[in-house]
């Protein structure tokens, strides 16, 4: 279910979150298979140290907003990664998520672009794929241990390519220097109680790392939205307005094919805001750790199909399992 394209905020993590939801907005496409094949040969966790990432110094207070110095111009032909202070937590596997706290730079100029995460602000939850994150970023906290913080220089090629970003005052030659606290690795599927299935819905069973398999009733499609809990989480409750990260497959009520998921390639973050009605509302007021399902019906996902309407999930009741995994 792919999110609305975010427009450009005053906000790193605003543009770093890359859309991989594939039934969110009616104008944008489900990520091919060449694209999945390309970022599964990415090793986020295979990040050199360099000459460029050791040559920034950084303040190892994690209590404080980190502090950065470093030469102007400075850059690198490849994303480097040196670590500043080394966690003793879990380490943050290649497609887990973590909340996080950072702090960016513009590498050329020096002049700091964004900070979160500090001063009691809304902590953000990056994922360590490059499905999911812009690649520097992913690169810069696959595999990094809860605790840890780390520095990173970022390439154009890994940030915001060939364009840079006008609204971020990135020039398209400009690298990014990023500093990253780890603050605790997210659980990759959902933890809460099992609750009784939920009756008339379609059935789901588990595999052992989470992935459901949904079995389809007989019958016809609901035609008003329907929501099941099949797992009550003990975490916070996700308000409306949230931001939050998930793990999520989606199922044609039609012929029972699974058209998009985010299993295999990590947990998705996004804001409520960007999703479809029915997506978002199976989602607002659960607890973290719940798992949801719910039944779509074109009305609150891509609309009838139409002359004018003519998605390839339009006119589609849909199915989707999620795993509610952080909120902020």
């Amino acid at each position: 279910m792919r999110r609305r394209t975010a427009p450009v905020l005053a906000s790193f993590a605003a543009v770093a979150l890359v859309a991989t939801l594939a039934a969110c907005s009616n104008d944008s496409p489900t990520p091919s298979s060449s694209t999945a094949a390309a970022a599964a040969d990415v090793d986020v966790c295979a990040t050199p140290s360099g000459k460029a990432s050791d040559a920034v110094k950084v303040s190892t207070d994690l209590a404080a907003e980190p502090t950065a110095t470093f030469e102007k111009g400075l850059s690198s032909s490849e994303t480097e990664r040196s670590v500043v202070v080394k966690g003793k937590g879990d380490e943050l596997a290649a497609g887990g998520s973590a909340s996080v706290a950072y702090v960016v730079f513009n590498g050329t100029t020096g002049e700091r672009i964004d900070a979160a995460g500090y001063g009691g602000g809304e902590v953000p939850t990056f994922t360590a794929s490059v499905d999911s994150l812009m690649a520097g970023l992913a690169k810069s906290i696959g595999c990094v241990t809860e605790g840890s913080r780390v520095v990173s220089v970022i390439p154009p090629a890994d940030a915001f390519g060939t364009t840079g970003n006008s609204d971020l005052k990135i020039a398209a030659d400009d690298s990014l220097v990023v500093v990253v606290d780890v603050k605790d690795v997210v659980p990759s599927k959902a933890w809460g109680a099992d609750q009784p299935a939920p009756e008339g819905l379609p059935t789901v069973k588990l595999a052992d790392d989470g992935t459901p398999t949904v079995t389809l009733p007989e019958g016809d499609a609901p035609t008003e939205l329907k929501i099941g809990v099949l797992k009550k989480g003990d975490g916070e409750v996700v308000a409306d307005d949230a931001t939050v990260t998930v793990q999520y497959q989606g199922t044609k009520w039609s012929d029972g094919s699974v058209f998009d998921q985010s299993w295999g390639r990590g947990a998705s973050s996004f804001a409520l805001s960007g999703v479809v009605p029915g997506f978002a509302q199976a989602i607002a007021g659960q607890t973290v750790g719940s798992q949801v399902i719910v039944v779509i019906p074109p009305a609150l996902g891509y609309g009838e199909k139409s002359d004018s309407n003519t998605a390839e999930l339009a006119g589609e009741t849909l199915v989707f399992v999620i795993d509610i995994l952080a909120t902020s």
